[in-house]
C-alpha cells in the first residue's frame, strides 16, 4: 500500500521544484527519508543535487528537524519540508 506524504518546498528548493511550494507524494510502503530524497530527485531533476545533498538541504519530518545521516520511515499523512540553507546578513 502506497505511503503518500505532503512535501513542502521553501526557498531556492521551491524555485527549483518549478515555484511549486506544495506537493504530496506517494511513496512505496516502507519507504523512508532516503528514499524520499531518491524519489524527489527523479521527480524533480533541476532539485537533484540539492535534494540527494545532506549537507545542502535539510529535511524536517512532522515540524522535527532530521538530523545529517539519520534515516527515519515515513508514514502515510507524513509532512516532510524541503529546507535549504539560509543566506543573509
Amino acid at each position: 500500500m502506497p505511503v503518500s506524504v505532503k512535501v513542502l518546498l521553501f526557498a531556492s528548493a521551491r524555485e527549483a521544484a518549478g515555484n511549486v511550494s506544495e506537493v504530496t507524494l506517494s511513496l512505496d510502503d516502507g519507504s523512508d527519508t532516503s528514499t524520499f530524497r531518491i524519489v524527489m530527485a527523479e521527480k524533480y531533476p533541476k532539485l537533484s543535487s540539492m535534494v540527494m545533498d545532506e549537507e545542502s538541504l535539510t529535511l524536517a519530518l512532522n515540524e522535527e528537524y532530521v538530523q545529517t545521516g539519520d534515516v527515519i520511515s515515513l508514514k502515510n499523512g507524513d509532512t516532510v519540508a524541503l529546507i535549504p540553507p539560509i543566506s543573509g546578513g
